[in-house]
């Protein structure tokens, strides 16, 4: 493939932002697309009265509510890289599509509120980022506003995520008084709302402001130079060998809702993130610069285009060059199948792409031939990439037509919704009744507003409540043993599954019942 392909691979940088709701995730993404030339007017996540809605939020309900409830993908080019970004849900009703979304990337850019400091979702992603090893990449934001001290939320990203931090810049003031930021990396300060030419101050061999400067004259400043001086002295060393292994994370601040400190993150990011890496499969790792195109489909999305009613699946590229119109194997249905439609992202904006190469992201029309976790491979070597984590409800509500006359469309509405791995679908043995499955209510709603909206299906859904599921071990089961405390069910796939009252109902269950094998999906090895 040539010198060229090897380039291209090793100018991917492929990231989810992750962060707690509202705390600037969007906002950043639209600023980074901002300066990649992707988009030329950034629109705000909130601005529901002017209509200008954030680019990766493309969903009705997203521009109604102003949330994340999908992960978008966004492509674009800055400074020799290609950089994929993964905009995911902040709220944690839909961490399941965010945890699916970090099994896609190669780094992660972890959004803070200064105000707020470390918040438990931001917690609960960072935690499956630390057990892949991805390296994380810290943006203190809103520093416009008022917040912790800086010294503070430093400690306490050392103390709760139990990751080291190397600041490579530090606020000048906050708030009302945010001056600017003293750039360590870089060696020189950015000052905050400033013409572009007063923008950048070198610093001399000392690390201060050489000769005389209104800067000076602030006490902020002093305060900042003392501050620094602390963290030269006692603070963590620079290390990219521990920021690659996801030990060591840099810390930026900053403010993305006025875009400062934003182009200085990016720039530095590219320079220390990974790019693509080997991959566990059942046959061992699988090399980025390795010839056989293969790659894995992370995530199904539907009515992307509500016109056309469209379904797409996100592949991340693993290994070797995709072209549009080539044939793959799909091990799982041990058939192949011709990639005659690709398409490229951003946002709602899509072209067909033609070439895509590790590290990238593609979409490819699906008409229900995939599924959440399907490995794509080209050549003779078939191999399966690892299990996706697989998330078992919490939630569950019974749900029917409102009206009869459209069952069509509310059953072509169940069966392409489920297939995106948000809700499960089950049925009721004897009543053939139709229930869902959610991890959190929200996800009811959202189902509920598609519904309506996309496939004009008004719904009618009875909360059932919390239930324990557990899939049985074993193609058959005695189906007299169903009753309202342990409900036995079929999962879309046709596997029998008991939906149990509490963990009760579960023990008291299994100790007349030694005979059925149970289990739980999440505590199955890859």
């Amino acid at each position: 493939m040539g010198n060229n392909f090897k380039e291209d691979v090793l100018s991917r940088r492929t990231f989810a932002i992750i962060s707690h709701p509202d705390a600037g995730k969007t906002t950043l993404t639209e600023k980074l697309l901002l300066f990649g030339g992707a988009i030329r007017d950034a629109g705000t996540v909130k601005a529901k009265k002017t209509g200008k809605f954030a680019t990766s939020d493309w969903m009705e309900i997203e521009k109604q509510r102003g949330i994340s409830v999908t992960s978008s993908v966004m492509q674009f080019d800055y400074d020799g890289f290609r950089v994929n970004i993964l905009d995911t849900p902040g709220h944690q009703d839909f961490s399941e599509d965010t945890y699916r979304t970090l099994m896609a990337v190669d780094s992660a850019v972890m959004i803070v509120d200064a105000a707020k400091g470390i918040e438990a979702q931001t917690l609960k992603l960072f935690k499956v980022c630390r057990m892949r090893g991805i390296p994380i990449f810290t943006f203190m934001n809103k520093l416009d506003r008022q917040g912790k001290p800086p010294l503070e939320l430093l400690a306490e990203l050392e103390e709760v995520l139990g990751i080291e931090s190397y600041p490579m810049n530090w606020p000048i003031g906050m708030g009302k008084e945010f001056l600017g930021i003293y750039d360590r990396f870089n060696n020189r300060v950015e000052q905050f709302r400033v013409e572009d030419s007063e923008r950048f101050i070198p610093l001399n061999e000392d690390g201060e402001i050489a000769g005389e400067h209104p800067l000076k004259t602030s006490g902020l400043y002093d305060q900042t130079l003392d501050e620094i001086m602390l963290l030269n002295e006692a603070g963590n060393e620079f290390s990219a060998e521990k920021i690659a292994a996801g030990n060591l994370t840099p810390v930026f601040f900053g403010s993305a809702l006025t875009a400062f400190g934003v182009q200085t993150f990016l720039e530095s990011y590219l320079e220390f993130a990974p790019a693509p890496k080997a991959r566990n499969s059942s046959v061992g790792k699988i090399d980025p610069l390795g010839e056989q195109f293969s790659g894995f489909v992370f995530k199904i999305q539907a009515n992307m285009n509500p016109a056309h009613r469209d379904r797409i699946a996100f592949v991340r590229v693993c290994s070797g060059k995709f072209e549009r119109g080539m044939t793959v194997n799909i091990p799982r249905l041990n058939k192949q199948i011709k990639l005659s439609q690709s398409t490229s992202f951003m946002a709602e904006e899509r072209s067909t792409v033609d070439e895509a190469v590790s590290g990238d992201i593609i979409g490819l029309y699906d008409t229900g031939t995939y599924q959440i976790g399907d490995t794509l491979t080209s050549g003779k070597d078939d191999f399966q990439y690892e299990r996706l984590p697989q998330f078992t409800p919490e939630l569950y509500v019974r749900v029917s037509a409102k009206n009869v006359m459209k069952q069509k469309s509310f059953y072509k509405g169940i069966q392409q919704l489920v297939q995106e791995g948000a809700i499960q679908l089950y049925k009721t043995i004897k009543t053939d009744d139709y229930l869902l499955g959610a991890v959190g209510q929200l996800q009811f709603e959202v189902f509920e507003h598609r519904m309506r909206n996309e496939y004009n299906a008004e719904v009618l859904m009875e909360r059932m409540g919390s239930k324990i599921a557990r899939w049985v071990d074993g193609e058959t089961v005695d189906e007299n043993l169903s009753s309202s405390r342990s409900l036995l069910v079929k999962d879309r796939f046709d596997q029998y599954v008991f939906l149990f009252e509490n963990d009760f109902a579960l023990r008291w269950f299994q100790e007349k019942n030694p005979k059925v094998k149970l289990y739980n999906p999440m505590d199955q090895e890859a």
